[in-house]
Parts: C-alpha cells; structure tokens; sequence
C-alpha cells in the first residue's frame, strides 16, 4: 500500500494521508494541531499487520513525513531576531508541494533506469578503449580488423552452410552387443573356465571393447565371474 493511502485517525482529522496533505498545503488545517507522532505509529503498526516491508512505499512515507516535520519546526521554533519565519504559510505549502514533485520526479527516473537495466541485462558495453597494457595489438591494427567490408564477410562467412562432415575414416563396429553374448555363451557352455584372450582371439580393437560390454553383462546377470590375480595378471573368465 502507497504511504499516501494510509488510513488516519487522529484528534484533528479521520481519513486517508494524502487527504491530510491536501489540507495542510490548502491551510484547512492547521499543521500545528496535528500530531506527526502519531502517523508515524500509525505506519509502524501498518507494517505489522502487513508482515512484509516495501521500500519503495517507506521510502515515499519517510520523505513525506520530514516534509512535515521540517516545516512543523519552522512553525514551532522561529529563529531568534526576526519577525517572521523564514518561509510564510503559502511559501511553505509551495516549498512541501515541490519537494513532493521532485521526489516524484527522481522516483520516476529510478522506475526508468530499472527498467532499463532489466532490459539490458547480461550486456555491458565498454566506451574507452583497453589500456596500453593490455592491448595485443596496436589500435591501428584493430580498427582496420573491425572494418565494416571485412567484418561483413566475416559475418558472411558464419552464415554460410559447413561442407558435410567426412567420416570415412571412423571405423564402424563389425559385431554387436548380443552376438558377443551369444558367442561367449557357447564359449562358457564348452569351457567353464577360459582367459579372456580366448574370448577375444583374432577379434579387432572394437570387438575387443565389445567383449568387455558383453562380459560385464554376464557378470550383471550372474552367469560368470571374472577372476584377476595380480595387477596386469591374465584375467580368467569363470560360469557360475
């Protein structure tokens, strides 16, 4: 809730805050009889009942409210030596009205620059160069990169669709998965206990490597064992 929208009820007025202001800058009531403390409590138990602080609303009220205060102790406390305070009645209405309007203002051009920076968000442009130091090339030689003909064709060149990969030299597996189970199946049922070079005799890099995925399914199934005495030992393939 706007703190302007604060409800009120003092000795000298019931109603919203911002009617109050309106009063006060037409002069209907006088600021004298009216007790800021107790609008100042008013907002406190506001923001109780309402569990949740909302800057932007407090930041409002906390301008509003020493508006006042500041212009309550102009009334209250005149300056020793001279006949008048320093602003009358009409001058201190204006000066509050315009330091509302300029907190209007600012707080505008704070809903402007957050939205600007949502909008820009993750991008952060850079106007002065890069330091000597840091340079890897002179500043002449980067301009003349950045030139608009060679940074079209660069772009160009992004834009252009890649020749097809040439993938004949990726060699294709020769043996799936299943046949190397079925395989080392019939290998197990002849021979209960064998090494794995027998399971891998005169089979090339690949099926080498499909061997091993077809023995660490059996292992998984609980069809065979694999048994390695030593580091870099010969590793015996044994059915359970």
């Amino acid at each position: 809730m706007r703190a302007a929208a604060l409800d009120l009820d003092l000795e000298v007025f019931q109603g919203p805050f911002d009617l109050l202001l309106t009063l006060v800058l037409k002069e209907e009531i006088d600021l004298l009889e009216v007790d800021l403390a107790e609008i100042v409590l008013a907002y406190v138990d506001h923001l109780d009942r309402a569990g949740e602080l909302d800057l932007e609303a407090t930041t409002e009220f906390l301008v509003l409210i020493a508006a006042l205060l500041e212009l309550k102790s102009r009334l209250m406390l005149p300056v020793e030596g001279e006949t008048a305070l320093d602003y009358e009645p009409e001058a201190a209405a204006d000066e509050l009205l315009a330091r509302m309007l300029e907190y209007r203002r600012f707080r505008q051009a704070s809903a402007y620059l957050h939205e600007r920076l949502a909008a820009e968000s993750g991008f952060r442009y850079r106007s002065a160069p890069l330091p000597p130091a840091l340079r890897r090339a002179s500043l002449d030689v980067a301009e003349h990169v950045y030139e608009p003909a060679s940074l079209g064709q660069a772009l160009g060149a992004l834009l252009r669709t890649p020749p097809p990969l040439d993938l004949r030299h990726v060699a294709r597996p020769l043996v799936t998965l299943e046949q190397r189970l079925e395989r080392l199946r019939e290998l197990l049922r002849a021979k209960p206990q064998l090494s794995f070079d027998e399971c891998v005799e005169g089979a090339d890099r690949l099926t080498e490597a499909m061997t091993v995925f077809a023995l660490l399914e059996l292992y998984k199934a609980g069809e065979a064992d694999w048994r390695q005495e030593a580091p870099f030992a010969p590793i015996t393939v044994v059915a359970r």
